[in-house]
């Protein structure tokens, strides 16, 4: 056996790291509109054609 000795052994060698404190993101209406202008306003079109998921697991 012996598997359940080394549970745990990498969180526990990661140093400790303390949140950092981030302004508050939106929400409700106002993320949905940063939401919206992030994925259709600003968008740079690749040859004409908008990619939703431009990055696609195979």
């Amino acid at each position: 056996m012996g598997k359940l000795a080394r549970a745990g052994k990498v969180k526990a060698a990661t140093p400790k790291v303390e949140k950092q404190e981030k302004p508050k993101s939106p929400k409700g209406r106002a993320r949905k509109r940063l939401v919206y202008t992030r994925r259709f306003v600003n968008v740079t079109l690749t040859g004409g054609k908008r990619k939703m998921n431009a990055n696609p697991t195979q």
